[in-house]
């Protein structure tokens, strides 16, 4: 990676940070997008059991959460859903950005440093996200493919907790750039390693965990609203 001259980097959770929206909802506008609305109505209502038990995992271990929802994706096309994820972030996810995030990462951009969107989400449906705010990297979890397929399972470790700590300071060591002057976004309380990382922490629109975190050590809160 080419040296970034001491310039700080800034990185971005992005579900719930950059935009209202999470993995469940971006999973389920893909199977179902293409659903007319009858047959739309009995998938939600069939797959609302397993919400619930998502939710108690996740309450649980964010990890295992990501680990297990990803086997949702198991034997779907992989370049036809790449290629749905594009038209997802036009009709669905665009309208869900927070517009003090587009001025933020701005802000970053014009002080130079260097942008990185860093998330539990998958790599294709963050590639659109990516390329509208003009950011410089994406560090994503990328679901592993066989025979044209996703296989349910991630090529790496979910991005979460600890291992969103771990990628972050691995980046910055590469770019030669002390975490002390970076900064970090998030709205989550699994995010926590990831925010102690960095001299700049930021919580947006914090859960009540992480507003208490933030209140204790000072740091700094944004809170971001979607566009009427």
């Amino acid at each position: 990676m080419e040296s970034l001259q001491e310039k700080a980097i800034a990185f971005f959770d992005v579900d719930g940070t950059l935009l209202s929206s999470t993995i469940a909802h971006c999973y389920i506008w893909l199977r179902t997008s293409s659903l007319s609305p009858i047959r739309k109505f009995f998938w939600i209502i069939g797959f609302l059991p397993k919400i619930v038990y998502y939710l108690i995992l996740d309450r649980i271990s964010r990890t295992r959460f990501n680990q297990v929802f990803y086997r949702n994706y198991r034997g779907m096309d992989a370049e036809a859903v790449k290629a749905l994820a594009t038209d997802m972030f036009a009709k669905y996810l665009r309208q869900k950005i927070f517009p003090e995030a587009i001025s933020q990462i701005a802000e970053h951009k014009e002080q130079g440093h260097h942008v990185v969107l860093l998330t539990g989400s998958l790599d294709f449906i963050v590639q659109p996200i990516a390329e509208f705010f003009e950011v410089d990297s994406v560090l994503a979890a990328k679901l592993r493919e066989q025979d044209g397929k996703f296989t349910g399972g991630l090529t790496t470790e979910p991005l979460i907790g600890e291992q969103k700590a771990i990628a972050l300071k691995k980046f910055a060591e590469q770019a030669g750039i002390s975490p002390d002057v970076c900064y970090a976004y998030s709205d989550s309380q699994s995010d926590l390693a990831m925010l102690e990382a960095v001299g700049n922490p930021v919580a947006v629109n914090p859960s009540k965990a992480l507003r208490k975190q933030a209140l204790e050590t000072d740091w700094e809160i944004h809170e971001w609203m979607q566009a009427s």
